[in-house]
């Protein structure tokens, strides 16, 4: 397994806000508890199958790293129920407005990391996942918080450890700032290979997309985003 990233290993970025509505926060005492991953200790950290995470065989299984209010994350799992969906959000509203969504629609294919994902990834097996989403993560625009970015290189190593051959890294963002950062530091790995074939079809989304509160909000002042897919390259075998 590559060593972990390089990067604060402290925690940034707000957990809370206001306060949950009575349902919701039912919810997170009720559902939560059923859905939410649990991390095993020990020295070496064990590790987690993510097939055996759901009640029932998935064929793949798909990871979005910060999903926001959810509305990505139980879109997709809803469209596909044959793959299981790890959602990882640390900020108590978005949890509770999942929560919501994966109740009403009675989603049986999602499992949750409300915390910080770091320690779960380090508990992934190698090529264990189908796809990974990072939409609309938080930029850290100023130099000294660079490395607080989700996109990292020696994280790049760990999500084409953790990705099977031919696997999809999908980021999304209407920061410039962070686009040319992804794409200097993806297009420069040698784990993947950007798909876009034209100088703008990275400017319009995946034909499978579904729009996210962050990036409604975002159209909604003239900001355009960015959406990349990088796709793992296959293992060379020795």
């Amino acid at each position: 397994m590559p060593d972990r990233p390089v990067d604060d290993e402290r925690f940034h970025g707000r957990r809370k806000g206001k306060p949950l509505r009575a349902g919701r926060q039912r919810l997170m005492e009720t559902l939560l508890p059923r859905l939410a991953i649990p991390l095993p200790e020990g020295t070496p950290a064990p590790m987690i199958d993510p097939f055996t995470l759901f009640g029932r065989p998935v064929k793949a299984v798909w990871l979005e790293i910060g999903f926001g209010g959810g509305e990505h994350l139980c879109a997709q799992a809803a469209a596909h129920p044959d793959i299981g969906f790890i959602g990882a959000e640390v900020f108590e509203y978005g949890v509770g407005k999942a929560l919501s969504q994966i109740d009403d629609r009675g989603l049986d294919n999602v499992r949750l990391c409300p915390d910080d994902v770091r320690p779960l990834l380090a508990r992934l097996p190698e090529a264990c996942l189908e796809r990974l989403f990072v939409l609309f993560p938080d930029p850290w625009p100023k130099t000294r918080h660079a490395k607080r970015r989700m996109i990292q290189p020696a994280r790049l190593d760990l999500f084409g450890h953790l990705l099977v051959d031919g696997g999809e890294l999908r980021v999304a963002s209407d920061d410039m700032g962070y686009v040319r950062w992804t794409l200097r530091h993806a297009t420069d790995h040698r784990l993947f290979r950007w798909t876009a074939t034209g100088p703008g079809d990275w400017r319009e989304p995946p034909a499978d997309w579904v729009q996210t509160r962050y990036e409604a909000k975002a159209l909604a002042v003239g900001r355009k985003p960015a959406y990349m897919v990088f796709r793992r390259l296959p293992r060379v075998t020795v």
